[in-house]
């Protein structure tokens, strides 16, 4: 005989790689245990103060009874072991009901109660896609074209979702205990894969970076920090609580419609607000469907609800997803002062990948001496970076080298070489100002491992996005110094490819500001033979005498009148290894032609 136990509606089932939708009402459970619970088992409707309450009333009931007393039929009552061990299965029920409510963070079961010593039970384990879906507020039932051609493309590209879920395993805990806390809609937790696919890497043409995708205005308006050092658009902590409560700002903006708040995050409240306008000045309706945006919002908030119509109908569609545990991925830990991540790496016995993937907004090979002084962890790795940074001594947290100032020199052009800044020469060494005199020595703060060692580091995915073969789309690789004058348009224009190509071959967008000496890698797909024939033809080149002046090097003068290095330094027999001394003489030989 089998007897059934009320389970909570419209939960989501996740065994091993697939989602289940469970709507079902009951669970089945041995007989001799429903008996057991039909008098103590609280109702799920209590909290969860109340339902301990009745675990520890049954307790105190048993343990109160003699083991000699005799059941009301006429029976032996159990022994005291048997009692133990239903009282055991009782509780560990128990907790398995206010996990399905939410109330506890994961199935506690112990293991060896007699709960798994019967015939395997049907309560599902509670994973972070229960507690995702048990947070979701929107309206999902809506029906829209737009929605469908979303779907459809989700649908056809599975491995693509495959890869952004993998991808938000380290994050999506945060974020989404971040939104129960603010009472915000679960649906939420799945926007950072509409803005960027989870990559806390991520910079778009537009100049939004991080996993959220924050423009600068935006970011300096909500008092985000960004310099050499650190970028907190891409901070994980810092822009998830940032993004939360601008769109609940948004939201409140809104009148609580959050399509339209949705909308604002992408497009603007401005242009929003005047869309809204528009229609109700022409008596038309105002909901997002029928107002007239960016093409990119128009397909932004489909894409965010046809996500979280798939992550809540997974088996309907067909899909698996892998169940993401319901507990932190990742704690911080105080570091109190500015760290080298290799060192911190070393430390957390982690990868040096692992703690740039977990710490993205540090652009450089160390912490920012500006803070914040904390670094994110693996959970399980938190006690030992902790334990580890507490031995180690303040003089072995950054590399240092000294260095004798050269005549030439200034704190810009020593911090490119060693790749740290120069506030951070002026710090190490109290330099007030600019000033520094040939012949002193620096204190230079530099990287305890090699460049490649930090591969997610500023510098170094810069370097791999720009080393990137991109020869099968056509174009051949030309490597261009940006002079006075120049732009993303005239330079795109010159090499006959867009500007949104040249400038994400680079890492930038359109729009940011390009500075003489800056160097770009373009994929041009101007005629080469048609290029020379032509050059040859106009070439008139000239005698030019030069004198070196201060802060110049052999690449600056090069660039400054198109010649190569190498020619440079065969006419006037220099080496390269030595220094340009103001006021030294130079001759080139200059093509007029291409100096304007």
């Amino acid at each position: 005989m089998l007897i059934t136990h009320t389970l909570l509606k419209g939960t989501t089932r996740h065994t091993g790689l697939k989602i289940t939708t469970r709507f079902k009402n009951s669970v089945i459970l041995p007989v001799s245990l429903a008996a057991l619970l039909s008098g103590c088992v609280t109702q799920q409707t209590q909290t969860q103060d109340q339902s301990s309450a009745g675990v520890d009333e049954a307790l105190q009931a048993t343990s109160g009874l003699n083991q000699k007393t005799k059941a009301t039929d006429g029976s032996q009552a159990d022994s005291p072991q048997d009692r133990l061990h239903k009282l055991q299965a009782l509780q560990a029920l128990n907790e398995q009901d206010l996990a399905q409510q939410g109330l506890l963070k994961h199935s506690v079961t112990k293991s060896g109660s007699p709960l798994q010593s019967t015939e395997p039970s049907a309560v599902p384990d509670y994973d972070l896609w229960h507690r995702l879906l048990q947070n979701f507020q929107m309206d999902l039932d809506v029906d829209n074209p737009r929605i469908q051609a979303q779907l459809n493309w989700f649908k056809r590209n599975p491995r693509y979702l495959e890869r952004v879920f993998n991808r938000s395993e380290r994050y999506l805990y945060h974020v989404v205990e971040q939104i129960e806390a603010k009472g915000l809609p679960g649906e939420l937790a799945l926007l950072p894969i509409v803005e960027s696919a989870y990559d806390p890497f991520a910079y778009s043409h537009g100049r939004a970076s991080g996993m959220w995708q924050f423009i600068p205005s935006t970011a300096r308006y909500f008092g985000i920090k960004s310099d050499w050092w650190y970028d907190g658009r891409r901070d994980v902590i810092d822009s998830t609580d940032t993004a939360l409560n601008y769109l609940q700002k948004l939201n409140n903006r809104f009148d609580g419609n959050w399509l339209h708040a949705l909308a604002a995050y992408n497009a603007g409240g401005g242009n929003v607000n005047r869309s809204i306008r528009k229609n109700r000045e022409a008596g038309k309706s105002t909901d997002f469907w029928s107002l007239n945006l960016p093409n990119e919002t128009e397909a932004y908030v489909p894409k965010l609800i046809a996500l979280a119509k798939l992550v809540k109908e997974a088996d309907h569609y067909g899909l698996d997803f892998r169940s993401i545990p319901n507990k932190p991925y990742f704690t911080a830990v105080d570091t109190k002062a500015q760290i080298d991540l290799a060192q911190a790496a070393k430390l957390a016995e982690i990868t040096i990948d692992e703690l740039y993937l977990l710490n993205p907004g540090f652009s450089q090979w160390a912490t920012s001496p500006n803070g914040p002084h904390r670094l994110l962890v693996p959970v399980e790795k938190a006690d030992t970076f902790k334990k580890n940074l507490s031995q180690l001594p303040p003089s072995q947290r950054m590399g240092w080298q000294r260095y004798t100032i050269k005549s030439g020199d200034s704190l810009i052009r020593i911090a490119k070489q060693f790749n740290t800044s120069p506030q951070m020469i002026r710090n190490a060494n109290q330099i007030k100002g600019n000033s520094i005199r040939a012949g002193k020595k620096l204190l230079i703060p530099i990287p305890k491992a090699n460049a490649k060692h930090y591969a997610l580091s500023a510098k170094q995915r810069l370097k791999q996005k720009q080393n990137y073969d991109r020869s099968h789309a056509g174009g051949k690789r030309v490597e261009y110094h940006v002079k006075s004058g120049d732009s993303f348009w005239s330079i795109s224009r010159k090499h006959k490819v867009g500007m949104r190509e040249l400038a994400r071959w680079n890492g930038m967008a359109p729009t940011d500001p390009l500075k003489p000496g800056k160097k770009l890698v373009i994929w041009s797909k101007k005629s080469a033979s048609s290029a020379s024939a032509s050059s040859d033809k106009r070439k008139i080149i000239r005698k030019v005498g030069y004198k070196v002046r201060r802060g110049d090097s052999l690449a600056r003068i090069a660039d400054k009148f198109n010649v190569r290095v190498k020619d440079i330094v065969s006419w006037n027999k220099i080496s390269r290894k030595k220094y340009l001394q103001p006021g030294q003489s130079l001759t080139l030989y200059v093509d007029v032609t291409r100096n304007h």
